[in-house]
């Protein structure tokens, strides 16, 4: 019986799933855990994103598009990455893709050769890692600087070698909630050009930044045609089901990704495309508020934190995750899984985001006020 590749096997199951799952069996088995594990907002997609899709499937937008997505989303996207976030490209630097998944394993391919390296500042979203073997390539985690986890570029500069193809950066961080400091951001992309590594700016939160104005990777930078930008509907819209995202950046590295998108996905749904171009261009009346109900929920998580004995985290300042740091010898997963049988609260855990998030747990706020309440309650009364 043959046996999956190599490639494959190194890929580890994110600890992200390993809760969801968990948390689905306490919920068959009658439970009502609340549910703090998966970045996904509770709340819906707005009316006017919707009925532009259901318009686009009556008049017959059910058929292909070309690789690289509709032209007219392509110069919306290229139009807001401009005005929310200092980013300029042309449409034709901009591809659409099935999600900012798709746009970071894209990034990754284009990028990073065999036996290259990606360097990973920690903790970090699970998924680069897999993005990095599926390439044949090596992740590299740099864990950044406990308890804030703030960008520390000397660390990521230091690790920068003959190897290093390419750095990824989140910011507003996944799983932190911290925003990147300019100022080390651009030592980082100033030595990836020296190197002639790219930076992957995954941004897909940066319209969810609460305490400044968001600001793009590629803004900052005195090398931006080093720096590929990462984006996504999923977050800022509640539209994680719909799947589009985007990759902009140097126009040879965006015609490569295209390329490889004919082997892949194809293209995003026609419908899906649609739905996009209505939220980056419609109303932003209902976008406003769900900003606002993060806000909130971001302040309440933050307080509560604070006051909250035997627990502290760096204070989020964008995203809708807090990294809590239990002040307990336990590791990440078993202190995850006895909050979920003896409190009936679901965190990730820590580590599934590299060493750095040892003994950690992340819980994320994209849910109602009170749920986040009887959340932290039995959080508080567990640990």
């Amino acid at each position: 019986m043959p046996s999956p590749t190599a490639r494959v096997r190194a890929c580890d199951r994110s600890r992200i799933r390993v809760m969801f799952d968990l948390a689905d069996e306490a919920e068959r088995a009658g439970r009502d855990p609340v549910r703090l594990e998966v970045g996904e907002p509770d709340l819906d997609t707005p009316e006017h994103v919707i009925e532009a899709a259901v318009a686009a499937l009556r008049g017959g937008e059910t058929h292909y598009t070309s690789n690289a997505g509709l032209p007219e989303l392509r110069a919306a996207i290229a139009d807001a990455l401009d005005a929310e976030y200092g980013v300029r490209q042309e449409p034709d630097e901009v591809v659409v893709t099935t999600g900012g998944m798709e746009a970071l394993h894209l990034a990754v391919l284009a990028t990073v050769g065999q036996g290259e390296e990606l360097l990973i500042p920690t903790p970090a979203w699970p998924n680069y890692w897999t993005q990095a073997r599926l390439a044949d390539a090596t992740p590299v985690e740099v864990p950044m600087p406990a308890p804030e986890y703030d960008l520390d570029a000397e660390r990521v500069v230091d690790r920068m070698g003959p190897d290093t193809a390419a750095v990824v950066l989140c910011s507003p961080s996944n799983p932190t909630g911290r925003v990147a400091d300019p100022d080390e951001v651009r030592a980082v992309v100033d030595a990836a050009a020296e190197h002639d590594a790219y930076v992957l700016a995954d941004e897909v939160y940066g319209a969810l930044t609460y305490d400044s104005d968001p600001e793009g990777i590629a803004s900052m930078a005195g090398n931006p045609e080093h720096v590929l930008t990462v984006g996504s509907c999923s977050k800022a819209f509640a539209m994680t089901g719909w799947r589009v995202g985007w990759l902009a950046g140097a126009a040879d590295v965006v015609d490569e990704a295209t390329k490889v998108r004919e082997s892949t996905t194809c293209c995003a749904p026609t419908m899906a495309q649609h739905a996009a171009l209505a939220a980056l261009t419609g109303p932003r009346d209902p976008v406003d508020r769900m900003y606002e109900a993060f806000r909130e929920r971001r302040d309440y998580v933050a307080d509560r934190l604070a006051d909250m004995d035997g627990v502290t985290a760096p204070r989020p300042e964008g995203a809708f995750y807090a990294f809590l740091d239990p002040e307990t010898d336990e590791a990440s997963l078993p202190l995850a899984k006895r909050l979920l049988e003896e409190g009936d609260v679901v965190l990730a855990p820590g580590d599934g985001f590299g060493e750095a998030g040892r003994g950690q747990l992340r819980l994320s706020f994209a849910n109602s006020l009170e749920r986040l309440e009887l959340g932290l309650d039995r959080i508080e009364a567990t640990i």
